[in-house]
């Protein structure tokens, strides 16, 4: 059991930091933060298992907060994390968090971005950083990053590093960390490799693990035995009868999220595949528009998808059965979540079944089976095609020119004639600026962008098109 709610006023932080944390909705703890503030707080290392969605980014963000020195322009705290969306998502949460002190400044520093940014970043002064291994350790090589001062060092989905091998990289970062200092670990699973790095790296680390289990209610499991040969159009049976408006679909192999996407978008779904040979720009163009909904299907393998964590998704397909039962606890946690019911569709073979044994096991209950022919004539023949309500604008121009979202906002509720109520999510890169609009108006928004204004300047505009 989780115990009782704990709210975070029990806590000994400011009263600026609570305040800011009413204003942010935080009221209650979650169990991780429960289990480990108090630790946290009072300078002990963790290692804490917790998944992606239970609150950590928090757990760990107000103990080095509550640490910082905000007048003193030196890092003084780390956090590594195993991709640059886990570490956008955690920089994002950590300036929400920091709203309550004066000028903390967050810098991120992951591949994939021009180099050029980071340094002039870096170079008017940073209190945190938060980044991937392979670019923190670039810039402490070049000695654009200087670690002297540093208090806190996370470890942020610690077990996905290992996968992505991480190691040695984490391993030459730590040591270039003063001796003295507090290390917080979170990892979703505990395998070996957590215990060695914490031996090498930690000082009597306190561990904490709450329930991995979901809500059972919230979560509702299906499993669909099929052969082979039927899989690929066994996804689209399910996605027409039960018609979900966000659905993670996922494959053990990149060629099986290529070929589900082609079978997916020949059969009228809007879908992408998200896989480790996109260039990050392609990576960012399919995660905005699965994150905005403007694409209904995202087809991912588990490597794809680490640190992606996307709200109100409300299926997860299990295309293939993987052979490890705790990712499968992984991958449907990510629907489900924040009280909103959640829909875990698995198919698997009868080659398969040893696997979906373990998963039993770990679950400690059966699985619940339906046979595919009640899918056979699926209710979305009467509905129409499943579409995606929203349709994605990309904008020529971001952060460097310094566009804001009320700027978009302002041009599309403006002049251009759109309720606030047909404008969906904004996302703003370095170069690009990415807006959700309600389908029905998105060629006329386009039109109307690119032969008007934003920010007092004309934009190139384009849509963009999910297969």
């Amino acid at each position: 059991m989780n115990g009782p709610a704990v709210d975070f006023s029990t806590l000994p932080l400011s009263p600026p930091m609570l305040a800011n944390l009413r204003q942010l909705g935080y009221l209650q703890m979650t169990p991780i933060q429960a289990a480990s503030l108090p630790a946290a707080l009072g300078g002990a290392d963790l290692i804490a298992q917790a998944r992606t969605g239970s609150g950590k980014t928090a757990a760990f963000a107000l103990p080095l907060l509550a640490r910082l020195d905000p007048r003193r322009f030196a890092v003084q705290a780390l956090v590594l994390c195993p991709t640059r969306e886990l570490a956008d998502q955690v920089t994002a949460e950590i300036r929400r968090l920091a709203r309550a002190e004066e000028n903390i400044k967050v810098v991120t520093l992951c591949g994939g971005v021009a180099l050029r940014g980071q340094l002039s970043s870096l170079g008017h002064g940073a209190h945190i950083v938060v980044g991937t291994p392979g670019r923190v350790l670039d810039h402490l090589e070049r000695g654009s990053l200087q670690l002297d001062a540093l208090g806190t060092l996370v470890l942020d989905e610690a077990d996905r590093m290992l996968d992505m091998g991480f190691l040695d990289d984490i391993a030459t970062v730590v040591r270039q960390c003063p001796k003295e200092r507090q290390t917080l670990l979170f990892s979703a699973t505990y395998p070996e490799g957590i215990a060695k790095l914490a031996g090498q790296f930690m000082k009597n680390p306190q561990q904490i693990a709450v329930a991995t289990q979901h809500d059972e209610g919230k979560i509702r499991q299906r499993w669909y035995e099929v052969k082979d040969s039927e899989r690929l159009h066994a996804v689209g049976l399910l996605l027409n009868s039960f018609r979900p408006q966000s659905t993670l679909a996922f494959c053990n192999t990149k060629q099986q999220c290529r070929d589900l996407a082609q079978v997916l978008q020949a059969q009228g779904f809007s879908a992408l595949a998200l896989s480790g040979e996109l260039e990050q720009r392609e990576r960012d163009q399919v995660l905005v528009q699965f994150a905005n909904r403007s694409c209904s299907v995202l087809v991912a393998t588990d490597v794809a998808a680490r640190g992606l964590d996307i709200a109100q998704l409300e299926a997860v397909i299990n295309v293939d059965v993987t052979p490890d039962a705790e990712i499968h606890i992984h991958r449907i946690g990510r629907t489900g979540r924040a009280g909103a019911e959640g829909l875990a569709l698995s198919l698997a073979s009868l080659d398969e079944m040893g696997r979906v044994g373990k998963i039993e096991q770990l679950q400690g209950r059966e699985c619940e089976w339906h046979p595919l022919a009640e899918l056979a004539a699926p209710a979305g023949d009467a509905e129409g095609p499943l579409e995606p309500p929203m349709a994605t604008l990309q904008i020529t121009g971001g952060r460097k020119d310094k566009i804001r979202a009320g700027d978009v906002l302002g041009a599309l509720t403006g002049e251009a004639g759109f309720t606030r109520e047909q404008v969906g999510k904004i996302s703003i890169n370095e170069f690009s600026t990415y807006v959700a609009v309600d389908r029905r108006i998105a060629r006329e928004a386009a039109h109307k962008l690119s032969t008007g204004r934003v920010k007092g300047r004309s934009v190139k505009v384009r849509l963009l098109d999910v297969a």
